[in-house]
């Protein structure tokens, strides 16, 4: 597998130089001031490709090329948005990059209630919570409708917690939620939230997933004459959040994507902290299943609760058979070797990575982007894929 890192460009504190020296050889980057539904030119991307490759780095996937919310719900200037994603695609393969990492979740990218949750060893995580979730819908948001999103003992839980909090911890809660995660848009309020939400929830999960099979009738063509695979990641966390439809979930939702549109260009993300967010998902299993189409990784892991709450752990600690996940993929790896005659390693980067040492109380560090946290889990990691490695040389 071949080792990368997410880095968020020249303004990112982790320079190219921090991430060599990581022993990671493949950059995970995007184009993160060019606003959401534009084309990327061609220029500016192969001048992030050639700043990349003077660090003795390649560009290895981009993630991502975001898509536009008018895109997910078809509506106001979504077709020429479509367009301008074509053609970022094109000029991304005529660029020499050619995997893109995308998803389809609906107003808010990835979601987390505490960005700063503490681990027993004083290091801090990224958590979901669902009490603290339902609190701020419910009670915060208003979201007309959203107690009947939640079992009676969650709703009495969340009346508890949001009596109990402050407006600052209230403040802090909605902006641990909807405010400035990477990818996306960048960052909502509280009435642009409730403002977009309503159009999805009447899409409802059939609709939605329709959208997404007629984005994919579209741009799939243009990846495979771009020499571009497309590999789309999982909702975050994969469940409903707020009454949105959810379609890149479950197994089935990865089946039915692939089904949908049959191409090498049409792929998935196997990121095992989203898809390992539920334990219905078998992570080896899927990745069994789904061999062939998984073009790329993200590896963490996550302890699971049974109301649906859950942590960001070690990337070898959590719920998820990390061993036997990565056992997996090199058996994907393995079996590619042997077949294609233009064979190339599967990338992954470890994702996420625990808040440490010198960098707590650190400005400017990411949630789940740190260096030391994400160093520490790509050497767990390296260990377990060199020791694995062994049995199919």
């Amino acid at each position: 597998m071949q080792e990368t890192w997410r880095w968020f460009g020249p303004d990112d504190a982790i320079t190219l130089r921090h991430i060599a020296q990581a022993g990671a050889t493949g950059i995970v980057s995007a184009l993160h001031h060019i606003p959401t539904g534009e084309v990327w030119p061609l220029a500016e991307i192969q001048a992030r490709k050639d700043e990349i490759e003077r660090a003795g780095l390649t560009w290895s996937v981009i993630e991502s090329i975001p898509v536009h919310n008018n895109i997910k719900a078809r509506s106001h200037d979504f077709q020429r948005m479509i367009d301008n994603y074509c053609q970022s695609i094109r000029n991304a393969g005529a660029a020499g990059v050619t995997t893109v990492c995308y998803n389809f979740m609906p107003v808010v990218d990835w979601t987390r209630t505490n960005l700063s949750y503490s681990l027993p060893n004083q290091s801090q995580a990224l958590r979901f919570e669902m009490t603290d979730f339902a609190a701020y819908d419910v009670y915060v948001l208003q979201r007309l409708g959203a107690e009947k999103s939640y079992q009676p003992e969650v709703l009495a839980k969340a009346k508890a917690r949001i009596d109990a909090m402050s407006d600052v911890e209230i403040e802090l809660l909605e902006r641990n939620i909807i405010a400035g995660l990477p990818g996306g848009e960048g960052s909502h309020d509280r009435a642009s939230v409730k403002q977009t939400l309503q159009q999805f929830i009447d899409l409802g999960n059939d609709g939605f997933r329709q959208n997404l099979f007629d984005f994919l009738q579209v741009i799939i063509p243009v990846a495979e004459e771009a020499g571009v695979k497309m590999c789309i990641h999982p909702d975050d966390p994969p469940f409903s959040l707020f009454g949105l439809p959810r379609v890149v979930s479950t197994a089935d939702d990865a089946r039915a994507i692939l089904e949908a549109c049959p191409s090498p260009s049409n792929g998935l993300t196997l990121c095992a902290g989203s898809y390992g967010a539920r334990c219905d998902n078998n992570l080896v299993e899927m990745a069994q299943e789904f061999g062939p189409a998984i073009h790329f990784v993200h590896l963490r892991n996550v302890v699971r609760e049974a109301d649906g709450s859950f942590y960001e752990s070690d990337h070898l600690a959590g719920d998820n058979d990390m061993v036997g996940l990565i056992h997996a993929l090199l058996s994907e790896e393995n079996r590619r070797r042997a077949e294609e005659s233009h064979y190339a390693p599967i990338p992954m980067r470890p994702d996420h990575g625990h808040l440490m040492a010198d960098e707590v109380g650190t400005p400017g560090v990411r949630p789940g982007y740190s260096y030391l946290g994400r160093l520490k889990g790509l050497a767990e990691l390296r260990g377990v894929i060199h020791a694995l490695s062994y049995q199919f040389k």
